[in-house]
């Protein structure tokens, strides 16, 4: 395998609405390409991951978020590149709109019973297990 260098660090956000939470499709042209994801994106040099996601989650999807929980981080390697995937557990902010694709095909509010029948991107699917089992836990802090 060849060196990737020092992992990316990548954000992402598991909204929470009703029981379900949002996913979003990528464009067909983008990497992994019509996969779902949990919308997120690049962490800037010295800036911290909770702005980081806020601020990727308003250009994405034009809505505020507030953080309710963190899960693990996850280190991933796609072909040509390793990230450091930081997941939070969010909800939408009082008074923020609703959240609309800007950079994606679609989004969707899934139960979290129907997440892993989803195609989602490689790199989601071991933070979906950690959603999973921390809601089988009860949701503890």
């Amino acid at each position: 395998m060849m060196s990737k260098g020092s992992p990316i660090p990548v954000v992402c956000a598991l909204i929470e609405r009703d029981g379900r939470v949002l996913i979003a499709q990528r464009p067909a042209h983008k990497h992994l390409g019509l996969l779902w994801e949990f919308p997120g994106g690049k962490v800037e040099p010295g800036e911290d991951p909770s702005h980081a996601l806020k601020r990727e989650i308003r250009e994405e999807l034009g809505c505020d978020i507030d953080l309710v929980h963190t899960l693990p981080t996850q280190p991933f390697t796609y072909e040509t590149v390793a990230i450091s995937l930081k997941p939070f557990v969010a909800k939408l902010s009082p008074g923020s709109p609703p959240p609309a694709p800007r950079e994606h095909l679609t989004i969707a509010w899934e139960s979290p019973a129907d997440l892993p029948s989803r195609r989602l991107a490689p790199a989601d699917l071991p933070v979906l297990r950690n959603y999973l089992d921390w809601l089988a836990l009860g949701r503890p802090d």
